[in-house]
């Protein structure tokens, strides 16, 4: 049997990270492959076993508690959140040629005068807008989100499939299920620019997936994203010691026509004892 040095699996291995990066459209030199390789780990591993159970839908399987008020804690991107960006100004989205080209042809007298003042309160921004969080269970298979910032709704199904001839909306059709115990890899993966898949030994998130949407902003001054968007999110609860509960959401949005990549973002919201401070406000496009 022919042995390989270390030398020659470093250089194998470096030559399988820079293909990595690569198809990602990411040009590398071989000292940001080192950093890389050394952040990264190994990128090939198997997932054996059987395909975890996931808990029955809706209501009957949540495994944690989503209901409740919840305030939004801007703890990052305040810039861009709490005051109405420049025009022109898409930092940290991921914005291809054409994206930036209708993001500078923005214009709020424009959407007013349309009657387009929720452009950016549609679902894959709702989240990211400073506010409290209404949830409920509609009915078993059905969880219900309502905003007091620009006084949305957001619908979440259990059951059933999307209608095939539904008028694109702000919120879409959104599709939930519970993870079930996550895969375990064994030696782990690590591919590092964020887009690790989700492993682990068990998982309590709610996965939402949302597609017919009206396209609308990712940001109030004008960051677009189509309606061929297909927004994934992944909602966990926790709790600190004080015996605060907090709610993330993680946010990842797909658009093909606006976007280079995925914009990916985690937003944190505070439980609420009572609906003290609900405050219902109509969309604003300024």
């Amino acid at each position: 049997m022919k042995l390989q040095s270390p030398l020659m699996t470093a250089r194998k291995t470096e030559r399988s990270a820079s293909q990595f990066l690569t198809s990602l459209g990411v040009r590398a030199a071989p000292f940001a492959l080192l950093i890389f390789l050394g952040m990264a780990g190994t990128l090939c591993a198997q997932i054996g076993g059987d395909p975890p159970e996931a808990p029955a839908p809706g209501k009957p399987g949540a495994p944690i508690d989503l209901t409740g008020y919840w305030v939004a804690y801007v703890t990052e991107d305040w810039r861009w959140r709490m005051v109405t960006p420049l025009k022109g100004d898409a930092a940290s989205v991921p914005t291809n040629a054409e994206g930036r080209k209708v993001l500078n042809e923005w214009d709020p007298a424009k959407d007013e005068a349309a009657g387009l003042q929720c452009k950016s309160y549609g679902a894959p921004a709702i989240m990211r807008v400073p506010g409290r969080l209404h949830i409920t269970w509609q009915d078993d298979t059905t969880l219900k989100i309502e905003t007091d910032a620009g006084q949305q709704t957001r619908i979440f199904h259990f059951a059933g499939a999307p209608p095939r001839e539904t008028a694109p909306s702000w919120q879409g059709y959104s599709f939930a299920k519970w993870e079930g115990a996550l895969p375990v890899v064994n030696p782990p993966v690590f591919f590092g620019l964020g887009i690790n898949p989700r492993l682990g030994a068990r998982s309590r998130s709610l996965e939402v997936t949302t597609t017919q949407l009206r396209a609308g902003y990712l940001r109030k001054n004008g960051v677009p994203y189509s309606d061929k968007t297909v927004l994934k999110e992944y909602y966990d609860v926790f709790s600190e010691p004080n015996a605060d509960t907090w709610l993330m959401v993680t946010t990842v949005v797909d658009d093909p026509t606006y976007l280079a990549l995925p914009f990916v973002t985690t937003s944190h919201f505070k439980k609420l004892a009572d609906a003290s401070g609900w405050d219902p406000e109509p969309c604003t496009a300024r």
